[in-house]
């Protein structure tokens, strides 16, 4: 079932999630769910609050970005379900990159994030797993780690920056900013 996706002004995008327990009932569901939404928006990852629940659960599918003639090699067959992540072990070695997200349609700003991390988490099935990833692989599990955590990627930018988006932030909030897929208004 395809969910709404959550407007940027929500609160469920700025509380930190609560983890998931393996008693947690409609798993199977919900990450069928989610993969189905984020599918249908275009998106590469879709974390639980996205989609309303503050729960630290996010899937991702980096497959698109392996790609093509310069597709990146980290995103070859780079596809995700991560339960209560952790990541650890941040390279000093940073990079910058736009990024944009679902629940702020039409706005794409430059992060700077660690360009390689490792990331320990449960998978769909509960096994636990842990990875040493870079490159835009990286990039995609911090981004939708950041949504766990309550960070935006308006988080990342400068307070004047955030001042110049102000208007386009406020028409997200209000549903004034055309989107292909469903979106919950605040």
């Amino acid at each position: 079932m395809i969910l709404p996706i959550v407007a940027y002004g929500d609160a469920v995008l700025k509380k930190e999630a609560d983890d998931v327990g393996q008693e947690f009932q409609g798993l199977d569901e919900l990450v069928n769910n989610m993969w189905e939404t984020m599918y249908q928006a275009d998106g590469v990852g879709l974390a639980a609050p996205q989609v309303g629940l503050s729960l630290r659960i996010f899937v991702c599918d980096g497959t698109p970005f392996a790609e093509g003639e310069k597709g990146d090699a980290s995103c070859l067959d780079f596809k995700r379900v991560m339960i209560n992540p952790v990541i650890f072990d941040e390279s000093e070695e940073r990079s910058q990159m736009e990024e944009g997200c679902l629940s702020i349609p039409g706005i794409r700003e430059a992060v700077e994030r660690p360009e390689t991390i490792s990331v320990e988490y449960y998978n769909e099935k509960w096994e636990l797993k842990e990875e040493r990833l870079s490159g835009l692989a990286a990039r995609i599990v911090q981004h939708e780690n950041d949504h766990l955590d309550g960070v935006l990627i308006t988080d990342h930018v400068n307070p004047m920056r955030r001042r110049l988006l102000h208007g386009k932030l406020r028409d997200i909030t209000q549903g004034k900013v055309p989107v292909d897929y469903r979106m919950k208004k605040v």
